[in-house]
């Protein structure tokens, strides 16, 4: 639906501003009166600008969707009207995200419910997000609802955070081993064996190996560097399809370590939103299929659907769960038994707590574990570079 920036007078003459979603021009302006404002302008927002608000967050944004969230659940628990309470968060907000408050404003202002409102900007709101805040809305708990989504996405935070942190590292010695070895090959080895090659001596082995690896890192580097691009491209494409992603995701839960991260990640999550949306009133079916749809692993997903089915059917859930292969024996049991006893929220809840600690001791294990093989290897990597290229000048001054 087209959008429309607008600026008008409201009841006390006050100059005011935004945009507005409607069919048409004059739909607009009609909208705009029915809200007691005389419009003096009404342009169309061209499509880049409608894009842009369109466009996927970052990080920050999402920090910033969930302290709206907080916001206005202090503001409506206060008493304040949903309306009052987005004018209220509009002049706190700047920039792109003022503009995804003033679009929530318009379309609640011009009769649609907050759940739907967020719907229509599903780069910044998802299903999660937007169910939690419907049941909300249909039961009257807008801002029990809004604490919750709040709260959860706190948590999701610290868990993201904790999973970034500990491969951030890593990826950091990495590079800059890469840098150093790309460095050392392209620039250092070749200087310093020039002089050596001229005086047609035979070059020690590590000093050829180093030689042969440093003149094909310098004739081919748009190749390799090309091949590098193209692998990236190919990973990607396959991860566009079904096959593909299951594919990708299988082989990194069977990864060391990280496979074990990974699935401990997607099972606290998986606790973690099941809950919350149980917790907030949505109904069990429609809160396993969105569930579903947040977790990042396939292999997870497909297990979830399993799981649906058996619970829609009756059937008892451990079978499938226990044959999908990624959950443990104790999640399974606990799963099985909460269906049963019809206290499937508080064993969720006692999953997700003890997922989460199991997460952070995954981390730091990786951490711990990576932190040293890492280092090792560089400084072998180094080190022979090193040796190979001072062993033949030690070799001259032995002859000499």
């Amino acid at each position: 639906m087209p959008v429309f920036a607008y600026k008008a007078l409201d009841a006390g003459a006050t100059a005011v501003g935004g945009t507005v979603i409607a069919d048409t021009p004059r739909a607009a302006r009609d909208d705009l009166r029915q809200r007691g404002l005389t419009v003096a302008e009404i342009t169309p927002v061209r499509q880049g600008v409608a894009g842009w608000l369109r466009r996927r967050p970052g990080r920050a944004a999402r920090a910033q969707v969930t302290a709206l969230a907080r916001e206005l659940a202090t503001l409506l628990a206060a008493g304040i009207p949903l309306l009052g309470a987005l004018d209220t968060l509009l002049k706190q907000h700047h920039g792109r995200f003022k503009a995804v408050i003033q679009t929530l404003r318009d379309r609640i202002a011009g009769g649609a419910g907050l759940a739907d409102a967020m719907a229509e900007q599903s780069a910044w709101f998802d299903e999660l997000a937007t169910s939690i805040v419907r049941v909300g809305e249909n039961t009257g708990t807008l801002e029990t609802a809004l604490g919750q989504l709040a709260e959860f996405q706190e948590k999701a935070h610290r868990l993201r955070s904790r999973v970034t942190t500990a491969l951030l590292y890593p990826a950091v010695v990495c590079l800059v081993g890469l840098a150093v070895t790309v460095f050392l090959m392209t620039y250092v080895v070749p200087q310093l064996l020039s002089t050596l090659t001229e005086t047609g001596r035979p070059l020690p082995a590590p000093t050829w190996i180093v030689k042969g690896a440093s003149d094909f890192l310098l004739t081919w580097w748009w190749a390799i560097l090309a091949a590098a691009i193209g692998l990236v491209i190919a990973v990607k494409a396959l991860a566009r399809t079904e096959r593909g992603r299951l594919l990708l995701h299988r082989l990194v839960l069977r990864l060391p370590l990280v496979g074990d991260l990974a699935a401990k990640e997607n099972t606290s999550r998986l606790a973690t939103v099941l809950a919350t949306l149980l917790r907030s009133g949505l109904v069990f079916d429609e809160a396993v299929r969105v569930t579903r749809g947040t977790l990042r692993n396939e292999v997870f997903r497909r297990a979830m659907d399993d799981y649906e089915k058996a619970v829609v059917a009756g059937r008892d859930v451990a079978g499938p769960l226990e044959a999908s292969g990624v959950f443990a024996p104790v999640v399974v049991q606990m799963l099985a038994v909460g269906q049963q006893s019809g206290q499937i929220e508080e064993m969720l809840e006692q999953l997700a707590r003890g997922y989460d600690h199991e997460v952070a001791t995954a981390t730091q294990r990786l951490t711990a574990m990576l932190e040293p093989v890492l280092i090792v290897v560089l400084a072998v990597v180094v080190g022979f570079i090193a040796f190979a290229t001072i062993l033949p000048i030690l070799e001259v001054s032995n002859v000499l």
